[in-house]
């Protein structure tokens, strides 16, 4: 039986490969895009809800699916407002655990970060924690989160941190232990795929463990 998927950050880098990915998949019949703007994709497999993300709950209906990519994910530089940042990174990877435990959708994938942990005093590593812990409370069958250390991959703004860690992570990347080599946003997709179509034994998987999914 074909599929349907949900995406929610079908525009931002990592899930728009994903998309591409899912619409060359067969074994998926139907692609949701929960989003505040379109993916600019034209496909019969696509279903756009246009929302307030923020508002993910109101839409309880036409969440259902057989597995949700969450791919959401915001930067201190684009979000530099702590309470705003906190409602993207935090309480839409939430809203959506708890409609997919509602709705009874089996797998539940989410893009965490490195350094994820709830009781960290560094502001982003805790609400990306929290954010795990509130997950995982859920209890959907199939939970897999992801914590990539840098992503890289062609991106339409200009990061100038990224490009200096990217320089110095080529520069001298053999001297970083495996688990904090950066990771393409296509690598991160692809283990993505394979999650949802054969699963994993771990729940929490860190950098260096994505790349081991693909082989």
């Amino acid at each position: 039986m074909k599929k349907t998927a949900i995406i929610l950050g079908a525009t931002g880098l990592t899930g728009s490969i994903l998309l591409d990915k899912l619409l060359k998949d067969d074994s998926f019949e139907k692609i949701k895009l929960f989003s505040r703007s379109y993916a600019e994709k034209n496909s019969p497999k696509i279903e756009e809800h246009l929302i307030d993300m923020f508002q993910l709950e109101d839409h309880s209906d036409a969440f259902k699916s057989d597995v949700v990519f969450c791919c959401i994910g915001t930067t201190k530089a684009k979000t530099p407002d702590k309470e705003t940042y906190k409602k993207i990174d935090y309480g839409i990877p939430v809203a959506a655990a708890k409609l997919a435990k509602k709705n009874g959708i089996k797998t539940f994938i989410v893009i965490s970060a490195m350094g994820a942990d709830a009781n960290s005093s560094i502001f982003y590593n805790k609400t990306k924690g929290e954010m795990q812990r509130d997950v995982l409370k859920q209890n959907v069958e199939n939970t897999y989160i992801l914590q990539p250390s840098l992503i890289v991959g062609d991106r339409d703004e200009k990061r100038f941190g990224e490009k200096m860690a990217t320089f110095f992570m080529k520069t001298f990347g053999f001297l970083i232990p495996k688990k904090y080599k950066m990771i393409k946003a296509e690598t991160i997709a692809e283990a993505m795929l394979v999650l949802a179509e054969k699963g994993y034994s771990e729940t929490i998987i860190s950098s260096d463990k994505i790349k081991e999914i693909l082989y």
